[in-house]
């Protein structure tokens, strides 16, 4: 007898649940309701966790549950923040550059308009030519357009060659470092057309929403990152679960095995790393407006590395194991980084969190994977099979 979607699946519910209790509690509780026990600052840090828990999940599925450890996906998570950014930036520029122009005796053209938005968005870099890529930059419906197309047409063009090449293993993750390297050191040029090393600043400023509390603007971002969550987990929940979740599970245990049996292997490895491409892409478009600055620094291959210890220390194989990763490492790493952790006088020693926090992450991944190899996630498993 063929079981429901909700049968295969239990803990959705208890995730949807858990998140809905969530995303209310932080709302009552936050300066938009006037109760003012958390702070704008930390519903912005926790609606930032929920997009990293998204694309937590989007690691795990390609990697827990397909068997391809890709070095890559942040920067897929970058492309959407990017793509986002450069309509945030463009708008609100324009904005200030028609009222500084408002005063003058004779209407400017629209050609001195856009001269003027040039000048003020490229002058870092000592340009003030619009890059063929800002084409489109004034319409936000085309560039949260591209916030999908961009990062899926990526992931489709490099994974069809190397899957069609049949490249699996660490040389498949060399490779998906490769092109996260490769794309991170273009965006560092200033001739990039993305403002090089400077990157793209402002982007907490919403256009049209210049008058509207901070405190407003952050729920609003904390709901949809949370809704957001509740949908890549209720579809990727779809994705691993009946035949296809089987078949790719089984191209994780045995690939031969799966081909062998009839299987087109290529097909569903591309499906899985382009649609979880996609969704790294709209995490990270609504990351950056809460975070309100990308360099490309943050699609640097570490960033992926990161990623992937996230999902090792919740658990993979587990959707709400990479959940789990993500948000206890991302807040542990802003409470020792943002000076939240006291430092500990050995006497002949200080220890400072901020320089000690990536070794003690470090050394969390070690343990975890010499201890407790099915992760954070996997106590929950002990706990229920344990009369």
């Amino acid at each position: 007898m063929r079981r429901s979607f909700i049968a295969q699946n239990p803990s959705v519910l208890w995730f949807l649940a858990a998140l809905g209790l969530f995303t209310l509690v932080i709302t009552v509780l936050s300066e938009f309701t006037g109760a003012g026990v958390i702070p704008t600052s930390f519903v912005k840090t926790l609606g930032k966790t929920l997009c990293l828990c998204l694309i937590a999940i989007a690691m795990d599925v390609v990697w827990g549950y397909c068997g391809i450890l890709s070095l890559g996906h942040f920067a897929f998570f970058g492309i959407g923040g990017y793509a986002v950014g450069m309509w945030l930036m463009y708008a609100r520029t324009e904005t200030i550059v028609l009222e500084s122009l408002s005063t003058q005796v004779i209407p400017p053209t629209p050609q001195e308009i856009s001269d003027a938005i040039g000048n003020q968005i490229f002058g870092v870099v000592g340009s003030s030519e619009f890059p063929l890529i800002w084409a489109f930059a004034d319409s936000l419906l085309l560039q949260l357009l591209m916030v999908v197309l961009v990062p899926g047409l990526l992931a489709l063009v490099f994974g069809w060659l190397a899957f069609r090449s049949r490249v699996t293993g660490v040389y498949l993750s060399i490779l998906t470092q490769a092109m996260t390297l490769a794309l991170s050191l273009y965006l560092f040029q200033n001739d990039s057309g993305l403002r090089g090393n400077n990157g793209l600043s402002g982007l907490q400023n919403i256009p049209g929403f210049e008058t509207t509390p901070q405190s407003a603007v952050s729920i609003v971002f904390f709901w949809a990152s949370a809704a957001a969550l509740a949908a890549g987990y209720v579809f990727f929940a779809w994705v691993v679960s009946g035949k296809m979740g089987s078949v790719v599970q089984g191209i994780r245990d045995n690939e031969a095995r799966v081909r062998f049996l009839g299987y087109h292997v290529e097909s569903y490895k591309l499906f899985i790393f382009t649609v979880t491409a996609i969704v790294s892409g709209i995490a990270g478009a609504l990351y950056y407006p809460q975070a309100g600055i990308i360099n490309p620094g943050e699609i640097a291959p570490i960033a992926s590395i990161y990623l992937a210890v996230w999902v090792a220390i919740g658990g993979r194989g587990r959707l709400y194991g990479a959940v789990i990763g993500a948000a206890f490492v991302s807040l542990l790493s802003s409470w020792f980084t943002g000076g939240g952790a006291p430092p500990i006088n050995l006497g002949f020693y200080t220890v400072q969190w901020t320089d000690w926090w990536l070794v003690l992450l470090g050394l969390s991944f070690v343990a975890v994977t010499l201890f407790f190899p099915r992760g954070i996630g996997g106590l929950f498993d002990y706990l229920v099979k344990k009369p």
